[in-house]
């Protein structure tokens, strides 16, 4: 496989044709290379429109979604970014190029050692993977610019909302399959918040997810 056609392939086919344009997000994709952060099993892979199995029954998001964030999250070299979900750092080392630091959240120890090892092994240095659970906000880092969600929840619990700036915008994917929508929060003001629908999507839920309850009354 010509690792390099394969790439280009993937932004011609897979991220152009659904409207993601930004040129700093073209030229991150070519520039960070996937195949590095994609276990080895699937590495012919590495480029397809499909999600990517990782160890402990976790997945590597579709190329298009992963664009799709990165448009939407607009990161900038001076903020602070918090992902939940690292997988196999490939999302943070994408973040990381944008931003001033990454902190990245992840519930499964192998998963962290292998971001870790991903992250070193590239070089990132402004990322810091931090083995939490990070479903109900994580209160223990402050405040950020940007919060990346990368599996989905039910509903957002409010203390993903306490923990962005002013200014700052929260990217999730909310709702239940097989309906759930990929979301930018952003808030406007202590108390007031801005949330736009981009579009609908079916990803893998985060472990310890807030769960709403059906009873009607």
């Amino acid at each position: 496989m010509n690792i390099e056609e394969a790439r280009i392939n993937m932004i011609k086919q897979q991220i152009r044709p659904w409207g993601v344009l930004a040129p700093e997000v073209l030229d991150l994709l070519l520039v960070v290379r996937r195949e590095d952060f994609v276990p080895d099993a699937y590495a012919h892979l590495a480029f397809s429109d499909t999600e990517i199995p990782l160890p402990c029954g976790e997945n590597m998001l579709t190329p298009l979604t992963e664009a799709r964030i990165l448009k939407v999250a607009d990161v900038k070299k001076h903020e602070n970014v918090l992902e939940i979900g690292t997988g196999s750092g490939y999302m943070a080392a994408l973040l990381a190029d944008r931003a001033r630091h990454v902190t990245t959240l992840e519930i499964e120890p192998t998963l962290k050692e292998l971001a870790v090892r991903n992250l070193k092994a590239y070089g990132v240095t402004n990322v810091d993977v931090v083995l939490a659970d990070g479903a109900q906000g994580w209160a223990a880092g402050g405040q950020f610019d940007v919060i990346v969600i990368s599996g989905s929840l039910p509903v957002l619990p409010e203390a993903f909302l306490q923990q962005i700036k002013i200014g700052g915008r929260i990217m999730a994917t909310i709702g239940e399959a097989p309906v759930m929508s990929a979301q930018v929060i952003t808030r406007v003001s202590d108390s007031s918040f801005e949330t736009s629908k981009l579009f609908e999507t079916c990803i893998k839920p985060l472990r310890h997810a807030q769960t709403p309850s059906h009873f009607k009354f």
